[in-house]
Parts: C-alpha cells; sequence; structure tokens
C-alpha cells in the first residue's frame, strides 16, 4: 500500500499517533479487515512490532479485534474515531476542571495563597506591572482585573474584535451589570457593525477613530494592547500577542481623563 508521506505525517500529528500506529491504521482502512500478517505487509510495519501496535491501537480505540480464528483487526471509521477522541477531551476536561474546582478547598492551596499574599504585601501598588504573552494569557488576566472591577470599566477596541467574540463580550456585560459596575465602550471600524453590536449587548457605544485596544478598571488598572490582535478563524491559535497591565492609579486616571475628553464630543 503505497501512502504518501505528507499524509502519514498530518494524520499522525492530527489523532496523537506514532509513525507505526498511523501506517497500521492507515492499512487495516484500506483492507478493510486484514490479519497481522497482511497488516504487516501491506503498512511496510515490520511483523515484530505489528501485533504490538494493533494491541495498542484497539486499546486506544482505532482497531476492533474481529470474534474467531485466525484472529483478524478491523479498522474503526474515521469518523467514529474522531468522536471517540472528542469525547474523551472533553471528559478529561471536565475531570481537570472538577479536580482545579476541588483544589480550591484544600490545605496545599491555602498555604500557596499565604505565601503569596506575604510577597505580594511588600510590594508598592504603583510598582505593579508586568508584559504578558499569548492570547490564553492575556484573555485569563484580562478576566480577573474585570471579575474584581467595582465601579467602572472603561473598553475601547475595533468592532471586529468585539463581533468576533461577541458572546464573551456579552456575557462580561451581563456579569458587571449584575454587579453594578459601569461599563463605558468605545469602538472603531464599521458605524452599522458598531450598531448591531450595541443593540446586541443592550449598551450605548461610542464610535471612535483610535486603533487602539485596552481595558481600564475602577480607573486604577490598564491593560492595553501593543500588538495587534488578529480577528482571522485561522489565526485563533496564535500565541505572539503581547500586552502590558499597568496597577497605577495615577496612570490609569490620567489616561482614562484623556480618553473620556477625547470622545466627549463624538455623536454615534
Amino acid at each position: 500500500m503505497l501512502v504518501k508521506q505528507d499524509l502519514i505525517k498530518k494524520i499522525k500529528d492530527h489523532f496523537d499517533l506514532n509513525v507505526y500506529e498511523t501506517k497500521v491504521w492507515l492499512a487495516l482502512l484500506a483492507k478493510g479487515i486484514a490479519s497481522a500478517g497482511q497488516v504487516a505487509e501491506l503498512s511496510g510495519v515490520p511483523r515484530s512490532r505489528t501485533y504490538d501496535v494493533l494491541e495498542s491501537l484497539e486499546k486506544k480505540g482505532f482497531a476492533i479485534v474481529r470474534i474467531g480464528k485466525p484472529v483478524k483487526y478491523i479498522g474503526v471509521k474515521p469518523h467514529m474515531v474522531i468522536e471517540k477522541l472528542k469525547n474523551n477531551v472533553k471528559s478529561q476536561a471536565e475531570e481537570k476542571i472538577q479536580m482545579l474546582g476541588d483544589l480550591r478547598q484544600k490545605d496545599e492551596f491555602m498555604q500557596l495563597e499565604e505565601i503569596y499574599k506575604q510577597g505580594i504585601n511588600p510590594v508598592k501598588r504603583e510598582e505593579m506591572s508586568a508584559a504578558l504573552k499569548g492570547k490564553s494569557n492575556i484573555a485569563n488576566y484580562l478576566n480577573e482585573i474585570l471579575r474584581n472591577a467595582k465601579k467602572e470599566v472603561i473598553v475601547c477596541t475595533s468592532a471586529e474584535d468585539v463581533y468576533a467574540k461577541l458572546k464573551l463580550f456579552r456575557q462580561t456585560i451581563e456579569i458587571l451589570n449584575k454587579e453594578g459596575v459601569k461599563a463605558k465602550v468605545a469602538l472603531s471600524g464599521d458605524k452599522n457593525l458598531i450598531k448591531e453590536i450595541s443593540f446586541s449587548l443592550g449598551i450605548k457605544i461610542k464610535k471612535v477613530d483610535i486603533k487602539a485596544k485596552f481595558f481600564i478598571v475602577d480607573r486604577k488598572e490598564i491593560l492595553f494592547y501593543i500588538s495587534k490582535s488578529s480577528t482571522n478563524p485561522k489565526e485563533k491559535f496564535n500565541k505572539h500577542d503581547v500586552a502590558i497591565w499597568i496597577n497605577s492609579e495615577f496612570f490609569s486616571q490620567a489616561f482614562a481623563t484623556l480618553f473620556s475628553k477625547a470622545i466627549e464630543s463624538r455623536i454615534n
């Protein structure tokens, strides 16, 4: 069986298999049902290794054993494998989430919190700043400071960015409203798209020509991006976004005041 090396590599990476497992599974799919000897011949995998590989694929759900003699194997349909892997990932994620949630109640977590507090207390508030890299890291940190907002959140970004994450923004606005936190939102971009977002979020939005993305919380903390965030779905795993977080009331207050003055005269 002649299979391009490029396909073997892609299948290997997509399904988290090794090279032998990939070749054997492809051989089974091509043959439909085959003995270990036939699989070895079709796949090019040494016969001495074929039995171990078939056993491994059976455990992973890529192959099943036909009842009867001689022993033969059947390749599991690709769409069935995908569904199984999806369920496995979901189950593992749920277990991990549960484990992390339970961790909050454990003594070691309390000790971690105590260590953090002891280390953070001597640090002056105005010295607290950090560079954040990667979409996931930035999103997690932003979520944390937004959750701690008490009075006001100022958001300035592009309409495209908000629209691409509309569900997430809607959830954020709902949480802020529930906590009595006022959200001021200003967006750059298409006027009609901004109106659509405004209606969807149920808040008044200012249109601005500022090509920037930043969040100011209670005029005490500010997180602003220093790299352009792509809204292209194909680049959703781009890890090169960079943002700066500054915990400085003086800087945040001054920045918020300048921004407020800049949009006072604008009309949607």
